[in-house]
């Protein structure tokens, strides 16, 4: 195993956080601000919490964070996360009614990957996938200037998924945080200033 990895598999064990994805949430926010008391965060793809975790400590007690993956989380979050398994390609009616009494959403966040086969272009089409629906998320329940961050695996096709970006956000950024492992091809997709049209 590599050091850089150990660094930060250890370093979130130490700081009581289940996964090393922590620390790249903490890079997008340093870089672009994202996070600040008060804000409505809407965070797909949430399990196992770290992200969750770490945009409830920026939002901090007013304000909140609604979290969902398709697979179950144990962790004991604060009380401003509320945690819903959830499916996003076939949300619930109860999601979908929260979404609408709890958005619109300050910033929406997706750490969504899929299930990698080995196969370099399924991987990468089934990643741009998920970005896709985080992206169509974000542009239904975005307040107006908010932010989406959304990771993808790199490939041709994300091209045209940042030309759809562009035409809602005043600005859109990609940022490969130093804590991704080198070997991993995510890289994650920023839209700041979201003017819905």
């Amino acid at each position: 195993m590599k050091e850089y990895r150990d660094h930060y598999f250890r370093k979130a064990k130490e700081e009581h956080y289940p996964a090393r994805s922590i620390y790249k949430l903490r890079e997008l926010d340093g870089k672009f601000r994202l996070l600040k008391p008060g804000m409505r965060v809407l965070d797909l793809g949430a399990a196992p919490g770290s992200w969750s975790m770490g945009a409830a400590e920026k939002v901090g007690n007013t304000g909140l964070v609604l979290a969902c993956d398709i697979q179950a989380s144990d962790v004991a979050f604060p009380p401003q996360v509320l945690f819903m398994q959830e499916d996003v390609f076939n949300r619930s009616a109860a999601f979908e009614a929260l979404l609408k009494e709890l958005g619109p959403f300050d910033v929406v966040l997706s750490d969504m990957a899929p299930r990698t086969t080995g196969s370099r272009i399924t991987d990468q089409a089934r990643s741009l996938e998920l970005a896709v629906e985080a992206f169509s998320l974000a542009n239904l329940c975005l307040k107006k200037n908010g932010a989406f961050v959304a990771k993808i695996f790199m490939g041709p096709d994300m091209r045209e998924l940042l030309v759809s970006m562009r035409r809602i956000f005043a600005a859109v950024k990609t940022f490969k945080p130093k804590s991704s492992r080198a070997e991993s091809k995510e890289t994650f997709l920023v839209g700041l200033d979201f003017c819905p049209q």
